[in-house]
């Protein structure tokens, strides 16, 4: 009964984390009244008035026009296993067995996943690095020219995949990344999951759509009133009608093969409802009432000396605590205990979620709280943040799924230098790895991640998994 009680504990004073309807005051109007039915009344089949995603008729078919249609795509696909399920049924659609697809290196966890299932050979392009937050920043078109051109010049690649915005709210211009890529001839996905009121508001960036992205993969837990795993793939307008067909077929094989075959009634609502509220006019005006509180908030911290990374996103507020001389994972235990709760705590920042209703309380409470955490555990600014060692474009000496299923054995971080990962290293969240399986180890890659060991306490452990001898 653990689970069941703390479900039905009390929340805590400070709620600013996902999912983005803040413990239901912002969730979508008809998800609220459906939630006030008899409980479980909503947990339904497929039957024939409400169909499925992949559905040609019935309700979930009628919403997912809709909703392609209010948005400007092509084609819309509900999803019940999170922005992870789609992004994964998108790959597949784009690539086959034995292509190579160019990915950033803050993909999400979810991507390799989809890379072992279709049998792709990722290909990472670095990122730019910020030293003093220990962050990776958003491509720049020169940068994604130069990789694009290397990785062209060891083969063809099937898609390109990009990330915008980030967990932390930065933003990529996607416009020209997009037309890089399509210069080439080579289809975009874009993991929007952390965007989808992008375009919104004008104090917001473009949405992944209007920047001409071919499929986009967004959350409608985490940037809209939905349930968590609700999501939504919305594939691009502006093919040839023979051409989209194809992709739209590519995307429902792919989508039979991942999603489960008893979807549940509840988030397939739950998507409709999200979208169709984000996009109305009252989910206009509840979104811009939710921006002017946040910049209210980040205007009230700076006034206190807080200080905070720049964003894209309001809704995203980072306070860069290695400014303050604190680890920001152990910042974000000591206001944990105090009853304020962040989303994303990492070494060098914690990013607080305000969500499409930030409390009002949150003005005054919020810079209260982070002053007494300075005056409790600041000290003078942390040492810059070391760079990952890596090529500006690698591929794993070792298909992904070979190394993944190859036998293993475990070796301390330090004498892991000349050994092939069989894992994934990645502290969660944010569910970005620093290690892929089938990379081989140097020894300065090894002495980073003895760095990131300390950084990460708790979140990495003192060993890895290499293939064995």
């Amino acid at each position: 009964m653990a689970l069941l009680e703390r479900l039905l504990a009390a929340p805590p004073a400070l709620p600013l984390h996902l999912p983005a309807h803040a413990r239901g005051h912002a969730l979508a109007p008809g998800l609220r009244r459906l939630l006030r039915q008899a409980p479980g009344r909503w947990d339904l089949p497929e039957l024939p008035e409400i169909g499925g995603p992949l559905e040609a008729e019935g309700a979930v078919a009628e919403a997912q026009a809709a909703a392609a249609a209010r948005l400007g795509a092509e084609r819309c696909w509900f999803g019940v296993n999170g922005a992870s399920g789609l992004l994964q049924v998108a790959l597949l659609a784009l690539a086959r067995p034995g292509d190579r697809v160019l990915l950033p290196r803050n993909l999400h966890r979810s991507l390799l996943h989809g890379c072992v299932l279709g049998q792709l050979r990722p290909v990472l392009f670095d990122l730019p690095f910020d030293p003093a937050t220990g962050l990776w920043l958003p491509p720049t078109p020169a940068g994604l020219e130069r990789h694009l051109a290397e990785a062209l010049a060891a083969g063809p690649l099937a898609a390109v995949v990009l990330v915008s915005p980030s967990y932390q709210g930065m933003a990529a211009d996607l416009p020209a990344l997009v037309a890089l890529a399509h210069q080439r001839g080579l289809p975009v996905l874009l993991d929007e999951a952390h965007g989808a009121y992008g375009g919104l508001d004008p104090r917001l960036p473009a949405s992944g759509l209007a920047s001409g992205a071919d499929l986009v993969v967004q959350s409608l837990q985490k940037a809209a009133g939905g349930l968590a795993q609700s999501a939504a793939l919305l594939q691009g307008a502006g093919a040839d009608a023979q051409a989209a067909a194809a992709r739209s077929a590519a995307i429902e094989r792919a989508l039979l093969w991942l999603q489960t075959s008893s979807p549940s009634a509840l988030l397939l609502a739950a998507a409709a409802t999200a979208l169709e509220h984000l996009h109305s006019a009252a989910g206009r005006r509840q979104l811009a009432r939710a921006i002017t509180t946040a910049l209210q908030l980040r205007s009230r911290l700076q006034q206190a000396g807080v200080p905070l990374l720049p964003s894209a996103d309001p809704l995203r507020l980072s306070v860069h605590t290695a400014a303050l001389g604190i680890n920001g994972l152990d910042a974000d235990a000591w206001l944990m205990e105090r009853g304020v709760i962040a989303e994303l705590p990492e070494p060098g920042c914690l990013t607080f979620c305000l969500g499409l209703a930030p409390p009002r309380r949150v003005l005054r409470q919020l810079p209260r709280h982070v002053q007494a955490l300075q005056r409790a555990l600041g000290a003078p600014p942390l040492a810059p943040f070391s760079a990952p060692p890596l090529p500006p474009v690698a591929e794993p000496e070792w298909p992904l799924e070979q190394a993944w299923r190859a036998p293993w054995q475990r070796v301390p971080l330090a004498q892991a230098t000349g050994r092939l990962a069989a894992e994934p290293l990645c502290p969660y969240p944010p569910g970005i790895p620093l290690l892929i399986p089938g990379e081989r180890i140097d020894a300065a890659r090894a002495d980073w991640l003895v760095q990131q060991q300390q950084l990460w306490p708790g979140q990495i452990a003192d060993t890895v998994k290499v293939v064995a001898d």
